[in-house]
């Protein structure tokens, strides 16, 4: 039974130029998440196609549009901000995330993890993309110490607490393990599957991929190296 209110479960979708997903992920969604208590929270990040208007309204599904676009962390951002379930899932809005293993993530929720992150199996992605990901992932995850494997995949679910330890900046969703992670609280890991594109094409290239990650990466370390450490005397 859905309580408008406050909902059991938080989906947060972020959406670029997806016209053509939209639809198959709603149903998608749907089949995930039967017989749970949940709303979905699609982001439009500014798309330039009919993506808006391609969702299907109904009332446990809301909608955030950007006037322009802005960048998948800042989307990934605005719906966080925005849930109101005691946990929430984040899942890729071009069908490469499959929402068959969201139930799985929630398992491990209620196992007792506060962030739960999937890893991509058998990755339907171009050699190169997988090289520098593998580059890219093995290096982040030395200097910021968040022992994640895969921080390209979005699919993942945490407590609704563990939202308060993310902070608004570009390339945040690359970080969002070692945030968590940073602030003390539980992490696992998961396979999951990973599917081909079906449909356009990826929206992030080598220079954003790479160049910019190192530089965040850097602006992370050096946050969690400064961060306020202190617990109040009972």
């Amino acid at each position: 039974m859905h309580t408008a209110s406050s909902p059991e479960i938080s989906v947060v979708v972020p959406l670029f130029n997806e016209e053509e997903s939209i639809s198959i992920l709603q149903t998608e969604l749907r089949t995930a998440l039967s017989g749970l208590d949940y709303e979905i929270l699609f982001v439009d990040d500014g798309s330039v196609d009919r993506t808006p208007e391609r969702i299907e309204a109904a009332p446990n599904i809301r909608l955030i549009r950007f006037e322009k676009n802005a960048g998948q962390s800042a989307a990934i951002y605005a719906g966080l901000a925005a849930t109101r379930g005691a946990t929430v899932v984040i899942i890729d809005g071009d069908l490469q995330n499959d929402p068959a293993d969201i139930p799985r993530l929630l398992g491990e929720i209620t196992n007792g993890a506060d962030l739960v992150c999937g890893y991509r199996i058998k990755r339907q992605d171009t050699m190169m993309k997988r090289l520098t990901s593998r580059i890219a992932n093995t290096v982040r995850s030395r200097y910021t110490k968040d022992g994640v494997r895969d921080t390209g995949c979005t699919l993942k679910a945490m407590r609704r607490e563990c939202v308060s330890a993310l902070f608004p900046f570009k390339g945040m969703h690359r970080f969002i393990p070692a945030l968590v992670k940073a602030a003390g609280y539980r992490l696992v890991e998961i396979p999951v599957n990973h599917r081909p594109r079906r449909f356009g094409q990826s929206k992030y290239g080598l220079g954003n991929r790479a160049l910019r990650a190192t530089i965040d990466m850097f602006g992370v370390r050096w946050l969690l190296s400064r961060r306020l450490n202190y617990k109040i005397r009972e």
